[in-house]
Order: C-alpha cells, then structure tokens, then sequence
C-alpha cells in the first residue's frame, strides 16, 4: 500500500453529461466530455473555444477612463509633454512597460519609462521617485501592472501637478487612488471580462491610443499573460493563443535572442514561456533592477539583444543558485520551529527579497501548508518579503482581515507581497493561524488535483491525445487535463543525474504506458513490481529517435493493496529496506540465527516470540521475513494477525528439501523388497554401490532408511540394517520424518520456488482479505 499525497476531486463523477449539442464540432466524446467540464456546453461556445478568434476581444472603450486617459495622453504628446511609464519587476510588469512604450513611441510621444528597485523602492509607485520625476520634467506619469493600491502616491503626484493615469489588473482595496484615470477591468462596470493580466490592460489601452489593432505587440503581450498566472479563458485565451503564434515567429530581436538562450527552436508552447521565457524575465528585477529586461525587449539591435539575453541568462542562474539556498535554509527553520502551525511563517536576515515567492513556493509544495517567507531589515526595524497559499485559503481575504499589522501589503488569493515591523512577525504568525485553524479541516491541506476523465491504457493512441492539444493554450482556468489510469507495474526505475526523478511502465494486458515522475525518485524503494498502480498525471506524446509513443506526467499515484516486495535469495538486504521507519517495521526470522539488519534499527523477533508473546499490531505496517518459518501455520497465523501494508519477503534457502524431493512409495517398495531378499544391508560398505546403481542420490537412501527405522520395518544394528520379520503393518504417512518431509517440501514450494503471483496469492488468502488476485489459491500450488 501507498497512499496518495494529494487529494483526488474526480470531477466528471459530480455530472453525468449530456455532451450530445457538441456532436457536431467534435467526433472524441473525451473531447466532448473535457469541454463539458469546463462549462462549454454548446456548439457555439465550443467553436469559440477551439477557434479563437480576434473578432471575440472586447472593445477597449468599455474600459472606465479609457476615453479620458487616451485624451491626456494626446495631448500632452500634442504638447510635447513628457510622458514616464512607471512599470513593474516581474514580467507582467516588464512585458507591460514595452507595450506602451512602443505604443507611444509610435504616436510620437517623448517617453521613458522607469522600474522601481525592488530592494530599496519596492512594488509600485514611491513618493521620492514622483518627486523624482517632476525634477526631470515628467508631466504624466502612466502606471502598468501596478497603481491601484497607490492611495497615499496618488495624493503627492496631485500635489506636485503631474497627472496620474493608473493601468493594473490587481485586487483593488477598500480605498481607491484620486488618480487623473484609472483603467482597470474590476473597476469598469461594462467591461466584461475581469480577468487580464497587467500587460492585456496595457495592450487595451495602447490598441485604443492607437486607434487599431496592434497585432505586432501580441509577442509582448503572451509574455506576462502565460507568465503572470491569469486564467487563460475569454479574452486570456485569445491573447494567449494568437501570442504563441506572434512569438514564434517574432522578428524583434530580443525575442530571437531570448529564444536561443532557452534553446527554443519551432513554435513556442505555454509551457515553455511559464517556464523558460518568464523566469528568465523575472530573474532580472529579482536581483537588481529590471531595465535590461525591458531593454531586451524594446531593442532593434540584434548584437545588443544577444549581449542583453546572454547578461539576462547569467542572472536567471544566479537566481536558480540563490532559491536553493534560502529554500534550504528555510526548510530546515520549518523543522525546527514551525511545528504544528497552519501557516509557515519564516523570516532571517540578509535574504533576497526578490526571490522569496518562489521560497514560499517551495515550502507550499513540502509541507502543504500556506507560507509567508520575509527578509528582515533591523536598521529598518521591518521585514519584507512575499507569501504563497494553498487552494483552501484566500491569503489575501485572510491577510486583509488584519490589515492594520502590516506596513505595506497587496496580492491575490494565492500570491502576496507585505512589509510589516519585525515585532508583529509573531503576532502575525499567531492571527493567520487562528484565522487558518477556524476555516480549515486536516483535509484542506493536502493539494488538491481535480482528475478530468478515468482512461483505460489500452484505449490510449497518439490521435486521441492530438484532440486533447485542441484545448491548448492551458493554463489557470484552463488547466491541462488530469487523467486517471491504473495497471500493474512492469518496469520502474530511477532516473536523473541525482536519481530523484521515477520512471515505470504500467501494463494492462498487453497494453502499456510508460510514466515519470519528476521529483519522485524517492518513491522507487516503495512501489513493487506487479504491483496495481493507480496514477493521476497529464497525458502527452513522448518522441525517440522518430518514434512517437504515449505517456503519462505523473502528478500523483497511491498503491491501493498490500504490497509483496520479492527479495528471495538476495544476499544484502539492507539498501532494500533502508527505506522502512522502525517505529511501523517489524522483521522476523528463527530464533537460532543472528540477524541480518545490521545496520538497521528495525527490531527483530522469531516467529515463536511474536506468536508466544503477542506484539502491538496496530503500529506494524513493514513485516520483513528474514527467515523462512519451521512450518506454513507460523506464518499464516503471524500475517493474519498483522495484516501489513508491505511483506519484505529476504528469506535464503541453503540446501533445503524441495529440490531433493522425496522419494515415491515404489522407490519405497523396492528397497524394502531389497532388503528382505537379502537381509541385510551394510551402509558404509554398500551405501555408495546402491546410489550408483539405483542412479538415486546418498541422501534418498539414507531418507528412506530413517522412515522404515521409525515405523519400525528395519532395525539397524553396528551400521548394518535388519529388516524385522513380521512388523505392524503401517502407511508412510504415519512416519513423522516422512510428514516433515512433505510439510519442508510444501513450506519449500510454497514460499520459495514459487513465483511472485503464487507467493503472493498464498500470503493474500492467509491474511484473509479479499483477493486482489482471480486465481485460486491452492495448497501446494
């Protein structure tokens, strides 16, 4: 047994649908059934989804004070006024400033733009850099990606005469900025869809400043859209798919350059710009201040976007040296301090601040637990820093309900950033655990995978995932589907240069399906062959040397049954079972012998002792069998008793009696007849002669001499055997040595020579549970 480290929400069990409207876009009734389950449920909003189309985006005008922000930014560009666009660090923001500064650069405005300093600035606009700004020359100030909690900013740049026009897409507080305009989706009643990223608001702006539409931004705008996390449905999902397309064949120099460094070749996916291309973008603002990426992505010469890529690559493996530093620094903190506590709370000195979300990341995905990780400034007397949260809890509904204790603080549900004063670390600490501890139960902790359809392995076929990639782009609120599978493991290995990923192949019949597992290379110890896998995980076409086969991106997987773990004849068994807890472990072997565990604090009993003595059972999960037992019934009674999750069978079996045999009754009658025809046997002058001549071995004669001396037919006296003349007629089954004899042979066949479906078998049908396995169990087999 192996139990699962994520809850399973089976998602197509909660309706039976009526996909039946779909019938004629669609032929795959999985296709059908997936976009059923995320509510396209007629033809028209399923061709909608499949063929995005430019024509489904939404008016710009809808926006509140779009038409009073474009006025502004006409005339001051009319006025030669200069214009600062205030971006962001991540690559929301960094993608958002390039659109508007090629926007306005097209109109002819005099433009610059400027980043905050995340170390000494941090998110969105600051009063020294508005008075900064007026200094220079700078009229209006136009935010992207950030602004909306920028009350008290808002106020100075009134005061300093320079109008404020505010683009962002977050969660908007209980105060809104008097700024001159402020164009955000949650904030315009009429627009539609609430739900664009920093750089989508960005590209509604510039589209209406331009007066059309500017497809060649599309390459920008798939950037921070795929990269900031925003569902990917409605508008998203437009911008997303016609931008994989505008990036993979961008001619901007910046993003040729960015592609090389990431070694993308062909068209760009979702995935590589989640992962590869956004990281990259976000490296550069994690650890100093973000302009070479805006640069990167503005310029129009090609040598200096291969020297700004080279420069943005190098600080993206700086940023990968320093995560796992601190993720290490502060997983150990966890350990030692956090305890039971519902939400993680870290905080040290001389942390990156810019890397910290990802920390929390870390520590989310380890301990499953929401996670607050701060940098602590004592000069300052603050700590700073970002939080992540797991799928039960609103971090920022959470946070917001003790607002009052923090400095700065601003986010999303899942994602946050906050400044507060060190001495209100723990008070913050203990209101989000009571805050926690009121909302959740034990079962909101485990993640959460939400399995889209149960597949056979023998109905998967490269066609039918090709049909699954129709709902491409994926991505939040349109996650990639999660497929239920199970067979039996017929391969498994680890794999990685560090052997922490898992490979295996599930079989059912003669259908396989090769899986990995990232991550999961733990788990090799703890899964056996034959075994019944369930797996949850994302289907896909894994491509060899030209040949394309199916395979399954394991999420999560649990072992349902009792596992049987053959390890029979192995010499060395301490690397097999390094992996069991001594507290859940129990071995067995016969009392005469040492043990085998040697460098193992797995307490070890004989068969007699736990029997004679009983032993808690409920604690015992591992039973590893040493030895074989004297006979069948000690084990049968022992694994009855326990009923484990996992039977280590590491028994050796030196000489033994099954591979000797024992002897027929007419091999019986022969030498009996023998005897009384000659009268005597001489066994050291005749032993040998016999075996020759018989073609029988030394040890059957002397076994059949042993059972006619116990049931008493011969007497043996000086080493010569005496047949006794007229003795009481018995069977040879009375003979005790004969049914030890058949008891050794059938223990022998039982349990050693068996195969692992016959061991297994045996071992089921003793533990008395239902059997997992069809076969009749047959004594003796």
């Amino acid at each position: 047994m192996l139990r699962s480290q994520a809850n399973w929400n089976y998602t197509y069990n909660e309706t039976k649908a009526d996909v039946s409207p779909l019938d004629q876009m669609i032929d795959s009734d999985l296709t059908k059934q997936l976009l059923w389950q995320r509510g396209i449920t007629t033809a028209d909003q399923a061709a909608r989804f499949l063929h995005p189309d430019l024509n489904h985006l939404h008016d710009p005008g809808l926006l509140h004070d779009i038409d009073k922000a474009c006025l502004r930014v006409k005339e001051a560009i009319a006025n030669k006024e200069h214009i600062l666009v205030y971006g962001d660090y991540d690559a929301d923001g960094v993608s958002s400033t390039a659109v508007m500064m090629e926007a306005l650069l097209e109109l002819g405005a005099i433009c610059e733009f400027y980043i905050p300093n995340r170390f000494t600035e941090g998110y969105g606009p600051n009063e020294v850099a508005f008075k900064e700004a007026k200094e220079q020359g700078f009229q209006l100030i136009i935010t992207v990606d950030n602004g909306i909690a920028a009350v008290q900013e808002a106020e100075v740049a009134k005061q300093l005469g320079i109008d404020l026009i505010i683009t962002d897409h977050h969660e908007a507080q209980k105060d809104i900025p008097t700024a001159f305009a402020i164009i955000h989706p949650k904030c315009s009643k009429e627009y539609p869809f609430k739900e664009l990223a920093g750089v989508g608001v960005a590209f509604k702006f510039a589209q209406h400043l331009l007066g059309y539409f500017p497809s060649q931004l599309l390459d920008l705008v798939v950037i921070g859209t795929i990269a900031d996390l925003v569902p990917l449905v409605a508008e998203n999902r437009v911008l997303a798919h016609f931008g994989l397309k505008a990036i993979s064949n961008s001619n901007r120099p910046g993003i040729k350059a960015l592609k090389k460094v990431c070694n993308i070749e062909g068209p760009i996916t979702e995935e590589q710009i989640g992962f590869m291309i956004g990281p990259r973008m976000n490296a550069v603002g994690r650890l100093q201040e973000a302009n070479p990426a805006v640069d990167l992505l503005l310029t129009k010469d090609m040598d200096q976007a291969v020297e700004l890529a080279a420069f943005v690559q190098d600080v993206n493996q700086e940023r990968q040296v320093i995560v796992s530093e601190i993720a290490k620094e502060a997983e150990q903190m966890v350990n030692e301090t956090a305890g039971d506590a519902d939400v993680i709370i870290v905080a040290k000195e001389g942390w990156n601040e810019g890397v910290l979300g990802i920390v929390a990341s870390k520590l989310v995905k380890k301990f499953d637990r929401p996670a607050i990780v701060l940098s602590i400034h004592p000069q300052k007397g603050e700590a700073k820093g970002s939080a992540r949260s797991i799928d039960a809890f609103d971090l920022f509904s959470s946070c917001m309900e003790i607002r009052e204790h923090f400095t700065r603080f601003g986010g999303h549900a899942q994602a946050a950033g906050m400044t507060l004063p060190i001495d209100r670390i723990d008070i913050v600490r203990n209101k989000l655990h009571a805050i926690a501890d009121r909302q959740l139960s034990p079962e909101d902790f485990k993640p959460v995978l939400s399995i889209d359809a149960t597949t056979d392995i023998d109905a998967l076929s490269i066609s039918g995932i090709a049909e699954i990639e129709k709902l491409a782009p994926f991505g939040m609120g349109n996650p990639k589907p999660l497929f239920f599978v199970k067979g039996s493991v017929k391969e498994i290995r680890q794999i990685g240069s560090r052997q922490n990923h898992l490979k295996l192949t599930m079989a059912n019949g003669q259908a396989l399906l090769d899986g990995v597992g990232f991550g999961m290379g733990n788990l090799y110890h703890q899964i056996s062959k034959s075994s019944m896998i369930h797996a949850v995980g994302e289907l896909g076409i894994n491509e060899w040397n030209g040949r394309q086969k199916v395979q399954i991106m394991l999420k999560d997987f649990e072992i349902p049954e009792w596992q049987l773990f053959d390890y029979r004849g192995v010499r060395s068994i301490e690397k097999q079972v390094a992996h069991v807890l001594p507290e859940t472990a129990l071995a067995i072997q016969l009392k005469e012998h040492p043990p085998r565990l040697h460098e193992l604090s797995v307490p070890v009993l004989s068969y007699q002792e736990v029997m004679n003595q009983g032993i808690n059972n409920a604690h015992v999960k591992d039973l590893i069998l040493l030895e074989m037992p004297a006979t069948l019934d000690d084990l049968s009674e022992i694994v009855a008793d326990i009923r484990p999750e996992r039977i280590f069978a590491c028994y050796q079996l030196d000489g033994g009696s099954y591979l000797k045999g024992i002897p027929t009754r007419e091999e019986f009658k022969w030498f009996y007849a023998m005897m009384l025809k000659r009268k005597q046997f001489h066994f050291e002058k005749e032993l040998d002669k016999l075996a020759a001549f018989k073609g029988w071995s030394v040890d059957k004669i002397k076994f059949i001499s042993k059972v006619f001396f116990e049931l008493e037919f011969v007497k043996i006296e000086d080493g010569i055997l005496y047949p006794i003349s007229k003795p009481t007629k018995k069977d040879l089954t009375e003979s005790e040595l004969y049914q030890q004899r058949l008891q050794q042979l059938d223990l022998e066949e039982i349990l050693y020579y068996s195969n692992y479906t016959q061991l297994k078998n045996w071992l089921q049908e003793n533990m008395k549970a239902p059997a997992s396995l069809k076969e009749e169990v047959m004594s003796g087999l």
